[in-house]
């Protein structure tokens, strides 16, 4: 028998019968990783970037926030707290809502604060999902839905949007994804990646399909407070909806806390208490650091974070109008930092126009297919970053379509 030394090296990495994805699970390999995060490999190898990729805020954190969060350590703020969290930032939380929405979530038990808006995601999937249980998906959407379903035993069940319909999912589309299967239905407003958002009425209407299919809903509402044309709708603020929905909020878009991951869930005493169960043997508590960073933030960040708004409400009509310029037709948002124009008249596919953007004029946008397949033929272009940078990065565009 022959042996060679790569077939040494095999054996020394993989003794006996141990190969390579022996030990992973099947639910987990299925599982493809993040489109952005496996797209934006690509940006970290390369030199003068303009990055209109990941969506995350390009402002630091206001300084009287990250002066609390210092503070804190500086008093020796460094233990466990209550899994809840912190209860003074649960009881601004609670206030919020009410000031805000006119929705009263006890701070004792109807709000948990958790490590990012991301965790209370998860949790809410987990919480709610039963193994077969289906969750109705709109799409475009967050890339993280998909898989937290599937990893909680559940299906997903996936509905296209389009910009006919200004990417906003109706009643009736969902109607008629409801079967005897169905526990819950996602919605995500203002949207990533589209930055569309719903109406009241769109709302409403479809918390009465909620209700008659008695389903129960996950709203996450984290790009709430970036709402440039009238007011946001917190989605159990509908009459009978509180009671049967989990609303997901955080830090991380508003104030430009990203890296200090910190978000909350808020909903019903049995459905928080069971998000609560597991997020105690996962998670124990979120950083207390982070959470008293976020006390100062409620209490003091209003004018910081209206800042931080009217200029992506400035940025955002300069990318819009750019791109309808460069004759690649943008939808216009109404909420979050995001921009998602058609490259449909260009005849690449997303993934093509958005890899030779990258190598040919040192542009990184995120090809919309990764949000789902209705994503195809689109673009996400985040213009959370600074104004000179999206002129630079407009201008580059415009010559990477002069050579096609």
């Amino acid at each position: 028998m022959s042996y060679s030394r790569k077939s040494a090296q095999s054996a020394l990495l993989y003794p006996r019968d141990v190969m390579p994805g022996k030990f992973v699970s099947e639910k987990v390999r299925e599982i493809p990783p993040s489109g952005i995060r496996k797209f934006f490999d690509l940006v970290l190898e390369m030199d003068d970037v303009i990055s209109l990729g990941v969506g995350e805020p390009d402002f630091v954190t206001p300084w009287h926030i990250r002066e609390a969060c210092i503070y804190s350590l500086e008093k020796g703020f460094t233990s466990y707290t209550s899994n809840l969290g912190l209860m003074e930032l649960r009881e601004l939380i609670s206030k919020s809502y009410i000031k805000d929405y006119g929705v009263d979530y006890n701070p004792k038990n109807e709000i948990l604060v958790t490590t990012g808006v991301s965790e209370a995601a998860d949790l809410a999937f987990r919480a709610v999902t039963n193994p077969g249980d289906e969750v109705i998906i709109p799409e475009p959407c967050y890339v993280s839905y998909k898989p937290s379903v599937s990893l909680a035993g559940g299906v997903p069940v996936l509905v296209p949007t389009n910009q006919d319909d200004e990417f906003r999912v109706t009643a009736d589309q969902i109607e008629k994804s409801i079967t005897r299967k169905t526990k819950a239905l996602v919605l995500s407003y203002p949207n990533n990646p589209t930055g569309a958002v719903m109406e009241r009425k769109d709302l409403e209407e479809i918390a009465d399909v909620v209700n008659e299919n008695d389903i129960a809903v996950i709203s996450d509402e984290v790009y709430a407070k970036l709402t440039y044309d009238g007011a946001h709708t917190c989605f159990s603020s509908i009459s009978g909806m509180k009671e049967r929905s989990i609303i997901l909020n955080g830090f991380s878009k508003s104030h430009a806390m990203t890296g200090l991951r910190l978000g909350y869930a808020a909903g019903s005493e049995e459905l928080i208490a069971a998000m609560t169960k597991i997020h105690q043997y996962a998670m124990l508590c979120a950083p207390i650091t982070a959470q008293m960073g976020a006390i100062e933030a409620l209490k003091n960040g209003d004018g910081e974070m209206q800042k931080m708004v009217r200029e992506y409400n400035r940025r955002r009509r300069l990318v819009v109008g750019g791109l309808n310029k460069l004759g690649l037709e943008t939808f216009e948002p109404k909420g979050a930092f995001y921009a998602f124009p058609s490259i449909k008249s260009t005849g690449l596919t997303s993934e093509e126009f958005a890899g030779r953007l990258l190598k040919e004029e040192k542009v990184a946008v995120v090809p919309g297919n990764v949000f789902g397949e209705c994503g195809e033929g689109y673009l996400r272009c985040s213009y959370a970053t600074s104004y000179e940078e999206l002129v630079k990065a407009l201008a580059r565009i415009e010559a990477f379509i002069g050579k096609l």
